[in-house]
């Protein structure tokens, strides 16, 4: 396997590292302690095309290999992982899977403006009473003529309160909910859509994370995603190209976890010399790379099964459990390196640390991914 990336992945990467050390590294602390979305910097990710990443061109888009994608979403990370969220939701799971089963009138009137960044995508399955179990769901879809009404509760919407696309999962038959499950359209605007409030969450801070509620909207039928019933196939396939991007997220958390204990160890004096002297941060350090390349690889291989066409769910289950874990451990190492100064909002590494958590639960917690990746293993034969 050729590890080597091409010229124009390079190009893309230095494209999306330079934009986050110039747009997002000067206001990545400020945006996280106000739990503000920073339009100033995401309307510029839209003329570098960020948006439309997994788009195909002749709707706007960059139709970028998937090793690509993931390069982009580490890099834009690595500085702040709110902004990360925001692109690998609005790529993995809104615009890709409407590429994937949207109709050629779907694909027309709603790809464009996701592309450019005009509009922004957000993915709503969980419920109160329904996360990991997606068939709990109690969201319906009752057709009516040429409409559908919709009447949902979706709670934990990623970009639930700037997005104006929404993927919608509902069942359109209230007394078998698996025969009705399918994915809806929905825009914002609609009557009936109300934005909730805004989470308060641990991490992720910038990115707008509400529930969203649907009362009576009425919905064209032409908004139904694939077919009725079809709601699972889109949204497994969805989470299975997600749980790439999240990968990357995380990769892009430890590694800048990594970068700033690497910078602290250099600079803090301890017993007269800089903590990177001593021979117990090194081996810290040590284990932090060596997880953080590790976590990379798996993350890469994921993406170059999914551009092979090959089977995606246990190398992006593999990705995603192994980087969300690496995300978490590599950020506490790094607070364990700062000393007290990791424990305090002056220091990035507090904020790395608080972000790097959800990698492990949204998109398919880690349990979830052991039961994905244990079912791949058990069904599968010698290569």
């Amino acid at each position: 396997m050729d590890l080597t990336l091409s010229i124009q992945q390079r190009q893309i990467r230095r494209m999306a590292r330079q934009f986050a050390k110039t747009e997002l590294a000067p206001i990545a602390k400020e945006i996280d302690e106000e739990g503000r979305f920073p339009w100033e910097a995401v309307e510029k990710m839209g003329a570098l095309n960020f948006f439309g990443m997994q788009a195909p061109r002749r709707y706007g888009g960059a139709e970028l290999d998937s090793i690509s994608y993931c390069l982009v979403i580490e890099e834009i990370s690595r500085l702040c992982a709110s902004m990360g969220l925001m692109l690998a939701v609005h790529n993995s799971v809104v615009v890709f899977p409407l590429n994937q089963f949207g109709s050629d009138e779907q694909k027309a009137k709603f790809l464009p403006p996701l592309a450019s960044g005009e509009k922004i995508g957000a993915f709503c399955l969980t419920e109160p009473n329904a996360g990991s179990d997606a068939m709990a769901i109690e969201s319906t879809a009752i057709r009516d003529g040429d409409s559908y009404i919709v009447n949902a509760n979706k709670i934990f919407v990623t970009n639930g309160g700037v997005a104006d696309t929404l993927i919608v999962f509902v069942s359109v038959n209230p007394e078998d909910v698996k025969k009705g499950f399918s994915a809806i359209l929905v825009e914002r605007g609609t009557p009936g859509f109300e934005v909730g409030l805004l989470e308060n969450n641990c991490g992720m801070r910038a990115n707008p994370v509400t529930s969203i509620v649907l009362t009576d909207c009425r919905v064209p039928r032409t908004n139904l995603l694939g077919r009725e019933g079809d709601g699972f196939k889109v949204a497994m396939a969805a989470l299975d190209t997600g749980r790439i991007g999240i990968a990357a997220q995380a990769v892009g958390i430890a590694q800048g976890a990594l970068d700033v204990s690497l910078k602290y160890a250099k600079e803090r004096i301890q017993f007269r010399v800089p903590l990177a002297r001593h021979q117990a941060i090194q081996m810290m350090l040590a284990d932090m790379g060596t997880m953080v390349e590790a976590a990379r690889l798996l993350t890469l291989k994921a993406a170059h099964v999914r551009d092979q066409g090959g089977d995606l769910s246990g190398p992006s289950a593999m990705a995603k459990l192994f980087a969300g874990r690496t995300a978490s451990k590599v950020a506490s190492m790094g607070v364990q390196i700062h000393g007290g100064y990791g424990y305090s909002k002056d220091y990035p590494i507090e904020r790395y640390f608080r972000d790097a958590r959800v990698t492990e639960i949204y998109e398919g917690t880690n349990e979830i991914q052991q039961i994905v990746i244990a079912r791949e293993l058990l069904k599968g034969g010698e290569d």
